[in-house]
């Protein structure tokens, strides 16, 4: 199963859009699964449901640290390159859906009434969601 299948799988049983991007990429860079869903739950529904930047993004995002990223040596040449790589990516997913934020994206409120009513009734979850863990994922197939 490739990557992007698994994040779409992961998706689909129940973790959110950063867990399910973080999760299937984090393993192939020396952190556990389950390490890496405990991380990233905070960041789904645009962290902690507060409709920011997109979990799918998030997750991204620390994929992209994982990678990239400046530990403890103080590399500041890492943390510049994955500023650089963070950068690309949000322009390749903006390209795509104009936008990184959740409330942008869904274009509702869910932590409103209405706007959780709205999400469910049209299917957000599959039409939009889903959408965007995946091609979160084949972005980051893309640039790694």
């Amino acid at each position: 199963m490739s990557r992007i299948e698994e994040a779409l799988l992961s998706f689909k049983e129940d973790f959110n859009c950063a867990q399910s991007i973080f999760g299937t990429y984090a393993t192939h860079y020396g952190l556990d699964r389950d390490k890496a869903l405990k991380i990233s739950t905070g960041f789904g529904s645009g962290m902690g449901r507060l409709q920011n930047t997109c979990g799918a993004v998030t997750g991204a995002f620390m994929v992209i640290g994982l990678k990239y990223g400046m530990g403890i040596s103080n590399d500041t040449e890492a943390r510049e390159k994955t500023y650089q790589v963070i950068r690309e990516f949000s322009n390749r997913f903006q390209e795509i859906h104009s936008s990184i934020v959740c409330k942008e994206l869904l274009d509702c409120d869910i932590n409103t009434p209405e706007g959780k009513d709205y999400y469910d009734r049209n299917d957000f979850f599959e039409k939009k969601c889903f959408q965007y863990v995946k091609d979160s994922a084949i972005i980051l197939e893309d640039m790694l």
